[in-house]
C-alpha cells in the first residue's frame, strides 16, 4: 500500500473522546516494549509517528493515527510489565475493554508478540479474549531479526500452535522483513 499520509488525530484518555468519522480501525495490541510503536512507524515509513521508547509503559492513552485519510492505526497502552500506578494501569485495562467490546469500526487486531520470548501466559489471555468477542486477528513476531533461521522457524511454529488458525507473521522493523506480509493481509480489512 502507498501511504500518502499519516496523522496522529488524538490521544484518548477516555473512549468519548475516540474519533467519531467512522473509518476501519486497525488495532495494535501487545506487552508493553514488544515494539509496537516501531511497527507501526516502519509499516508507514515514517520515523517519529508513533513515539518509541526503551522504558516500558511510555504509551498511556489510546492513540489513533489517520492513515492515508481514510483508515487509522490505533495504539494502545502495553499490558504487562509497568512502573505505572496501578490504578492507572486499571483504567488503561478499562478503557481497552471498552474499545474491544463496543467499538464498531474495529476491523482486526495485530497481536505483537516478541519472537524471542514468544507468548507469554498474557499474550495468549489477550488472544483468547479477542476470540471470545469474535473480533478478527493475526500475531506479527518482532524483532525477528534477532533470531536466526532456525531459531525463528521454531519460534513461528511454537506460536502457531497455541492458537491454531490464527495466521503469524515475522516481523523486523529494521531489516523489512515481513512488511510485504503485513500490508497484504491489512488490505483485507481496510
Amino acid at each position: 500500500m502507498k501511504i500518502y499520509s499519516g496523522k496522529l488525530v488524538c490521544s484518548a484518555p477516555v473512549s468519548s473522546q475516540f474519533p467519531r468519522d467512522n473509518l476501519p480501525e486497525i488495532a495494535f495490541i501487545g506487552r508493553s516494549n514488544v515494539g509496537k510503536s516501531s511497527l507501526i512507524n516502519s509499516l508507514l515509513k515514517q520515523r517519529d509517528l508513533a513515539r518509541t521508547s526503551s522504558t516500558p509503559g511510555r504509551t498511556r492513552l489510546i492513540n489513533f493515527f489517520r492513515i492515508n485519510k481514510n483508515f487509522y492505526f490505533v495504539d494502545f497502552p502495553g499490558y504487562g510489565y509497568s512502573k505505572a500506578a496501578k490504578i492507572l494501569r486499571r483504567s488503561w485495562s478499562h478503557l481497552i475493554d471498552q474499545y474491544l467490546e463496543e467499538r464498531k469500526q474495529l476491523c482486526v487486531c495485530v497481536v505483537i508478540v516478541d519472537s524471542r520470548i514468544g507468548p507469554t501466559s498474557l499474550d495468549i489471555g489477550t488472544m483468547k479474549w479477542l476470540q471470545k468477542l469474535l473480533i478478527p486477528f493475526f500475531i506479527v513476531l518482532t524483532k525477528a531479526d534477532k533470531l536466526n533461521r532456525g531459531e525463528l522457524k521454531k519460534s513461528l511454529k511454537h506460536t502457531e500452535s497455541l492458537v491454531s488458525g490464527v495466521p503469524v507473521l515475522a516481523y523486523s522493523s529494521t531489516k523489512g522483513i515481513g512488511h510485504k506480509q503485513i500490508w497484504l493481509f491489512l488490505n483485507n480489512y481496510i
